[in-house]
């Protein structure tokens, strides 16, 4: 009884910072949606949806898993959501989410303070953040983004936002950087650039799918904690050809570019033609092999952390924010 108890301990101590953020974020998105009309409720039912399932799966890849119950506990709250998003529940040990749980709240977000409201936008995604313990939050349990990014074509035209991955360690990073490379969530132009690098941070000899954004483009980050302006990494001049006296090296994809991109090139054909990869090596033949290394990549971090994927990826037939 004593060994047992000690286990629950460990448990208890090892997960309890991940398992009261992933509380925090579920409680205050749910909090912020109930302040909204009925047809925001409604446009947002599948993001409640898609943010369940990849917290869960966060949960469950976690070295001490943390089960859906555990993070919600057993009450009326957890009865409700699992009522009313059952897929949810039924999916997190068998398909992989096509982005992180924080991306999902800044579509919501989006959706709730219309697209061009960027002051609105940033200053909803630091009041839910300022709500987490930051002090008290290890690394591992940090399921927020610390950036997010904004592009557009010209001064005046629509905005499109992007966040930094909101994972819990490095094979959780690489799991969901993957996903986004190949389930198509990410335009092909930017999973391109990022499975140049992808996952060692050296660029492949035979592949170089990056590529340099168009000038009248621009692509700006920001710190959500503090609002500041924040220069391009290392990695993302590197990806996207930003122009940055950085010389960190986030794992590529990481960053907030990537998605925040990837919306601009998906609504804009014009920059993201002028944007186009230049390299001899960018083929079609040759992408296809990098897709292959990354699923294999992909696989072998499965492998690692006892995850059994039946190859299909959650949301797959739901629309997005772009």
């Amino acid at each position: 009884m004593a060994a047992e108890m000690s286990k629950e301990r460990v448990f208890m101590i090892v997960n309890e910072g991940f398992r009261k953020n992933a509380d925090t974020v579920i409680r205050e998105i749910m909090a912020i949606r109930e302040q909204a009309s009925p047809e925001i409720m409604s446009m947002t039912s599948g993001l409640m949806d898609e943010l369940l399932h990849g917290l869960i799966f966060l949960g469950k890849i976690r070295d001490q898993p943390c089960s859906p119950e555990a993070i919600l506990g057993k009450g009326k709250t957890y009865l409700n959501l699992k009522t009313n998003y059952p897929e949810a529940f039924e999916t997190y040990s068998t398909h992989l989410p096509r982005r992180s749980p924080f991306s999902v709240v800044l579509e919501m977000v989006v959706k709730l303070k219309g697209q061009n409201n960027d002051k609105e936008i940033r200053e909803t995604l630091q009041d839910i953040i300022l709500k987490i313990d930051l002090k008290n939050c290890r690394k591992l349990d940090r399921i927020f983004s610390s950036t997010l990014c904004v592009s557009h074509a010209k001064e005046d035209s629509k905005k499109y936002y992007g966040v930094s991955m909101s994972t819990t360690g490095p094979n959780a990073g690489r799991i969901v950087i993957a996903a986004s490379c190949l389930s198509s969530y990410w335009d092909e132009y930017v999973a391109g650039a990022v499975m140049t690098y992808y996952p060692q941070k050296k660029k492949k000899s035979y592949f170089d799918g990056t590529f340099e954004l168009h000038g009248d483009a621009t692509c700006t980050a920001y710190s959500i904690k503090n609002g500041s302006e924040m220069d391009p990494c290392k990695s993302c001049g590197n990806l996207f050809g930003l122009k940055t006296t950085c010389e960190k090296e986030w794992p590529y994809g990481n960053c907030a570019e990537a998605e925040s991109l990837s919306n601009l090139f998906r609504n804009d054909a014009e920059v993201k033609r002028k944007s186009r990869p230049t390299s001899d090596t960018c083929t079609p033949e040759n992408r296809e092999r990098a897709k292959d290394d990354t699923r294999r990549e992909l696989t072998n971090t499965l492998q690692r952390v006892n995850f059994r994927w039946n190859g299909k990826y959650y949301s797959d037939k739901r629309r997005h924010y772009r």
